[in-house]
């Protein structure tokens, strides 16, 4: 565990977790299979994708991770589905393109791309509007 004193010399009484944020946005289409109602049929959102990366500490000179290596690894897994008909891509031809299933392939896919072991993919949400969205992570057992 790592603890730390905070700035007025106090102990802190747990684990220090850093975290960061960043969002993108992508345009694509879609209709849901075995949905019964609108979303059924062909229609496009303007998705909005927020990212959460943690740390228990920050690299040498202060950072979880340089927002723009992050935005960069984000925006290369959304070119796959940047005005795409989604149901065409293979992950979505066994998986109902879903926001809670585009959350999953965005956050397999950039899980992959990390490298440092300090970081920890937390969470992808999808803004299907802007008062909705799906989350996909993993959760800590230990």
């Amino acid at each position: 565990m790592v603890f730390r004193q905070d700035r007025f010399g106090k102990s802190a009484e747990g684990l220090i977790m850093y975290a960061i944020r960043v969002q993108a946005h992508f345009n694509a289409a879609h209709n849901l299979r075995g949905y019964h109602g609108k979303c059924e049929r062909l229609h496009g959102h303007n998705w909005k994708v927020e990212v959460e990366l943690t740390a228990t500490g920050l690299n040498k000179i202060g950072m979880v991770c340089d927002f723009k290596k992050v935005k960069e690894k984000l925006q290369s897994v959304l070119k796959k589905l940047d005005h795409c008909h989604l149901n065409r891509i293979a992950f979505f031809k066994k998986n109902n393109p879903t926001s809670e299933n585009i959350a999953e392939f965005i956050f397999v896919n950039i899980k992959k791309e990390i490298k440092d072991k300090r970081l920890r993919l937390k969470e992808v949400c999808v803004w299907e509007t802007e008062t909705s969205c799906a989350v996909f992570g993993e959760e800590d057992y230990a």
